[in-house]
This record gives C-alpha cells, structure tokens and sequence, in this order.
C-alpha cells in the first residue's frame, strides 16, 4: 500500500496546471484520495475542516468569494492553508482569488489549476489517488491478458505458470506481471492486478533466467495493470483427485470486497496449457455474454431424454399391440379346433 503520493506527481496525471508553489511539488504529499469542496469554510464554520484532503474550487465557491470583503477572505483563506493541507486546486480556468494566492504563499501551498469542469477535475483526481492510495495486496501467480480478459494463473512453484505465460506471449497475448502480482480493489466489482515495479515486463524461465518481454516481443506484448476478471488455478493431476468436466463447478475467491470466478485445470504431460487457457477465456466471455455451453448440454441431454421416453412409450404401445393381436390369433385358432 502506497501511504501518499507527492502533489508533482498528481499534477503531472491530473494534467494539472500550475498557478504559483511549483518548487514545492515534489515535498508537499497527499495521503488521502478524499477531495474538499470547502463551502462552508467559506462561511467561517471550520469546525469539521479536513485540513489533509486536496482544495477544490469551483465556480460556486469562486463567485461567492467575490461577494466577500478583503478582510474576510484573507481570514477564511489563511484558516484554510494548514501545513498538512497539500494543495488548492482551482477549476474551469478561473483565476484564484489574490487573498487565496497571499495565504497559500504563507505555507507554502501550491495553487493549482484545471481547464476541465469541477466534476470532471474531481473525477480525474479521485481516480489516480485511489488508484495509488488504495490498499494492495501481493499474490503468488502470473497475470495475464487474454483477448481483453485478466486471468491470474495460480498453482504451486515450477508446475509452469511462467512457461505458459511466455507461450500465451508468443500467440500474441499480454503479461502484465510475473511471480508477484500486486492487487487491489478499484470498486465494489473490480479488482485491478498490477507488476511490482521491479518485476514491470519481466518473466523468469528455468533453465534459462529472466528474459525481458517488452524487449524480446514488443511493446504490444505487456500491459502495465488490468482487471482480475478470472482465476485459473493449475493442480497437478492425479487418478484420485475430481476435476470439474461439466463446467458447473465454477469456485469463487474472496479477494477484499471482490468474489473472483476461480477455475483448477489439472497439468499432465502433453497437455497444451495455453491453448486450454485461451479456450478458457473464450468461454468465460461467452459466458458473460450470456452462453452457457454447459446449460446447452443439459439442454440437449434433457431433449434427448424426452425423445427416447417417447421412442420407448411407442414401441411398448407396438408391442403389446402385437401381443394383443397374438392373443386374439391363438383364441380364433382355439375356436375353430373346437367346431372341428
């Protein structure tokens, strides 16, 4: 978990422009992804002020401090620049107020600015922080992209998580990280994998040591974060363990706040794991999508269960028709030995 993130580092991903403190970027941090809207502070009521989050102002906080006195807006502005708070940021191009400008000098705060709407400044901000801020967990596997789709393979050491990485690599698929995979829950449904920044495009082969994907592949052969949409687990296989083969057994993995789909594929010799895994994805999309191949087996199972039933009614029905009309032949034959 990242505990802050420097205000030079949020300007630069905000694309936020810089109004006056551009020497103090790099030491003023931000340790919060929560964004104040100060409205009330404007007011003078700074009971409840939270000093550490980032400043936003926008066109109703601007326009009702031009309404104030000098006097007023430098007291409510200079209650406002904490040493803790990081910085003001300002929006849709307006100009600071110059009591705002004189405080912020006072402590050192940089004012910044945004062509962008308060709403969508505000979403941009929030977004990166909680990126950076957010929790983060490390997991033993290899993620990967395929065809748009996350999946984290996971099984014991030297069962060939990697192997099947670089042959996913090779058939034009994505790493995003092996060995480590730093997770973290960017929504109530969405959790993001990402590489430790020292692993970033690397895979480790034995027999042969860490090969550098970006470099051996192409850029098109990485991605720096995506989405955990599906586990893969491979096991090793054995005569006495169950595996899944309808397709109904679908786990799930608990990770945060996020139920994750969990799949186990047993390894055995021959097996082609990164053509199974490609098929695997193929079929978790469609299932998203609303195909189930495994309803459709039932399904057609249950249809053909029907039409044998009624394939054995009508041949029951045939037969003791036959056996009807035997008894009726034999009655007739008796009866005719009898006027003889």
């Amino acid at each position: 978990m990242t505990e802050s993130v420097t205000v030079a580092d949020l300007v630069k991903n905000a694309r936020l422009d810089v109004y006056y403190g551009k020497e103090y970027l790099e030491e003023r941090t931000i340790s919060t992804a929560d964004i104040s809207r100060p409205g009330l502070e404007l007011t003078g009521f700074f009971n409840y002020y939270p000093a550490k989050r980032i400043q936003l102002l926008g066109i109703t906080e601007i326009s009702y401090s031009k309404g104030m006195s000098h006097e007023d807006l430098l007291d409510v502005m200079q209650q406002m620049c904490q040493p803790e708070t990081p910085a003001f940021v300002v929006s849709t191009q307006l100009d600071p107020p110059e009591e705002l400008l004189q405080a912020a000098k006072e402590q050192h705060i940089p004012v910044l600015g945004s062509k962008l709407t308060t709403s969508r400044v505000l979403s941009n901000m929030t977004n990166y922080l909680d990126d950076k801020l957010a929790e983060r967990k490390s997991l033993h596997g290899v993620l990967v992209d395929v065809y748009g789709l996350g999946i984290l393979i996971t099984g014991d050491s030297g069962i060939g998580k990697s192997e099947t990485a670089l042959e996913l690599v090779k058939r034009g698929h994505r790493l995003i990280a092996d060995d480590r995979v730093e997770v973290y829950q960017q929504d109530e449904q969405t959790l993001m994998g990402t590489a430790p920044a020292i692993l970033r495009h690397l895979l480790e082969i034995r027999g042969i040591g860490i090969i550098d994907v970006m470099t051996l592949f192409g850029a098109g052969a990485v991605r720096s974060q995506t989405k955990v949409a599906l586990i893969i687990h491979l096991a090793n296989y054995t005569k006495e363990a169950k595996f899944d083969r309808l397709g109904n057994g679908t786990e799930n993995v608990h990770i945060f706040d996020v139920d994750v789909p969990k799949i186990t594929i047993p390894v055995r010799t021959g097996r082609n794991l990164a053509i199974i895994i490609e098929a695997a994805a193929m079929n978790f999309r469609a299932q998203s999508m609303g195909y189930d191949a495994t309803e459709t087996f039932d399904r057609n199972l249950n249809n053909l269960i029907k039409v044998n039933s009624k394939n054995d009614e009508k041949h029951k029905e045939e037969q003791e028709h036959v056996e009807e009309k035997n008894k009726h032949l034999i009655s007739d034959d008796n009866k005719d030995s009898d006027k003889k």
